[in-house]
């Protein structure tokens, strides 16, 4: 276990006194040491003006709304995707766009980015402009085609470029060369949200009467989450203002209808339900079936319609986890006795939609960067996905590989922690070997030590309801800003079992210095600690609503018996 920091007295000064003392302490060590990173107010936002290309990018977009041509967005097949496709075509229709339609590539037969197909795709639809969400900045092939269609295309994306970039009429991504921008780590909803604010402020310029685009602010907070993207102070303003709008009952129709299905009361909503709930129910859609149930879910403002979209996105999402349940018992199998550095799993039955989920989940058992594949549409060829550690990035590595090995890659892009490829399976031991050998030459023994942080320990008049609504109230927490975490030794005073299999654990514990407390350790049946003994658990301090009542509750993520 490593113990997170204090943070130093001075880093508490500027922040508000108002906040509870526990949650200045973690905003303090987070970084977030001024009333702005605490308050997260929207006015905090960094301009657009930074942006490469955003100027070109706006006065492309405006021409297109102000002549009323046929502008097609050309989405991605993840929540980021899904939710950026709802924001542009919501935008664009409030700042005065009458055509304005969508495509979404076929992940199994056309597979990821603006392909020459879902070119043709768009083209069917009448587009006279092209833009991608979440996506584009790697489709040299697809942008030339649609030149050669006289269509041209404006790219919204936040991946990592290639050697070379598409030859598009305008790019906005702040991971492009020559990009400024100081927030890296927008998502594609993100950057989507960015331009539509740059033609917005170009109508307002001009005289023109302009809608607030606020309340597309549920839909960004919702992608930036599920995405996994880095909370940045920016970012965190983009999602707070978000999460403010669902907790007031101010969200779109079919966020609310997710929220619905699943159980959770917006009034009480985190980012952790956003990216834990809702994103693997849009998710699951690209993942098993068609993204397009999902962003006509988030299009739709019949609450009816909403609700079936819903209730069918869920359907999907049970059927995600059967799928992925399966895969997983066979990687952890396969993957048991590997002592690969960086591991790859393949079996040909797998479901290539799952395959990134599977990646995931045997990272996490394993703490070591994880390929897993499955075989494509295409015969020969094997579709791949993976997850990495901190301290590697993933897609540098397979640029190394492809640099190294060439032709062993047929195609790969991603992010530094998540990535995806295409190879020919024939290929796939000769990939194996490389990826076990690059992964090694970066990683050392520390670094695949894995460890487990701590926020420190907690008195007991901090286990308490008011601490445990402060930091739900507070965050948002998430990547780069992780939810607090904290340990501590308790005595085992009581154990129940739960769940249907009796996989889930309920304790009372009792602390040393006094006070018995409500604790539950999910997935932890197999190994429920007995009445009387103790152990130093690991854990967050949540809140439980059952009926009338409110508690505070340690959610348990570890125990080691003393």
């Amino acid at each position: 276990m490593r113990r997170r920091p204090a943070p130093a007295a001075d880093a508490l000064a500027n922040l508000p006194d108002t906040l509870h003392p526990l949650v200045r302490r973690l905003y303090a060590a987070r970084g977030a040491v001024t009333a702005t990173d605490a308050d997260l107010p929207l006015a905090a936002l960094l301009p657009p003006t930074p942006l490469r290309g955003i100027d070109s990018a706006a006065d492309l977009l405006l021409g297109a709304v102000k002549a009323q041509r046929r502008i097609v967005l050309a989405g991605d097949y993840d929540c980021d995707g899904a939710t950026g496709v709802a924001v542009g075509v919501r935008g664009l229709r409030a700042l005065g766009a009458r055509h304005v339609d969508y495509v979404v590539p076929d992940r199994f037969r056309m597979g990821y980015g603006l392909s020459p197909l879902l070119v043709d795709a768009a083209a069917a639809l009448g587009a006279e402009l092209i833009v991608t969400v979440d996506s584009g900045i790697s489709s040299v092939a697809g942008v030339a085609h649609a030149a050669s269609l006289g269509i041209p295309v404006l790219i919204t994306d936040h991946h990592l470029p290639g050697p070379s970039l598409p030859a598009a009429a305008a790019i906005v991504n702040p991971n492009q060369p020559g990009c400024a921008y100081p927030s890296k780590h927008l998502a594609g909803v993100g950057v989507m949200f960015y331009l539509l604010a740059a033609v917005r402020a170009r109508l307002r310029d001009e005289g023109h009467a302009v809608p607030s685009l606020s309340p597309l602010l549920d839909l960004v907070a919702l992608g930036t989450v599920a995405d996994v993207v880095r909370l940045d102070t920016n970012n965190r303003v983009l999602v707070q203002a978000g999460l403010r709008r669902l907790r007031a009952g101010q969200g779109h129709t079919g966020v609310v209808a997710l929220l619905d299905v699943a159980g959770r009361d917006p009034a009480h909503l985190s980012a952790q339900d956003l990216g834990f709930v809702l994103g693997p129910r849009i998710n699951a859609a690209g993942r098993l079936d068609d993204i397009r149930t999902g962003i006509e879910c988030l299009l739709t403002d019949d609450a009816a319609e909403a609700a079936a979209l819903a209730r069918q996105l869920d359907g999907i999402n049970r059927d995600r986890r059967s799928v992925e349940a399966d895969m997983r018992d066979t990687a952890l199998a396969l993957s048991a006795d590997s002592a690969a550095t960086g591991i790859c799993l393949f079996e040909p039955e797998w479901h290539e939609g799952i395959v990134g989920l599977v990646a995931s989940r045997i990272k996490e058992v394993h703490h070591r960067p994880v390929i897993a594949a499955a075989r494509a549409q295409t015969p020969g060829m094997l579709k791949a996905s993976g997850r990495t550690i901190p301290g590697l990035h993933l897609r540098d590595v397979l640029a190394e590989i492809d640099a190294t090995h060439p032709g062993l890659i047929e195609r790969f892009g991603g992010h530094a922690m998540a990535a995806g490829l295409s190879l020919a399976e024939a290929d796939w031991p000769a990939f194996c070997t490389a990826f076990d050998q690059t992964c090694a030459r970066h990683l050392d023994a520390d670094t695949l030590l894995k460890v487990t942080d701590s926020d420190g320990e907690l008195p007991p008049e901090w286990l308490t309801l008011d601490a445990a609504l402060a930091l739900e109230a507070a965050g948002p927490w998430g990547q780069g800003f992780p939810e607090p975490q904290f340990d501590g030794v308790f005595r085992v005073a009581e154990v129940r079992l739960m769940g249907a299999d009796q996989q889930h654990v309920r304790y009372v514990l009792a602390h040393p210095e006094g006070g018995t407390f409500g604790a539950v350790h999910f997935g932890a049946g197999e190994h429920a600690l007995a009445v009387g003994g103790q152990a130093r658990f690991v854990y967050r301090l949540g809140v439980n609503r059952w009926r009338d009542r409110v508690t505070p509750q340690l959610m348990v993520v570890a125990a080691v018996e003393r």
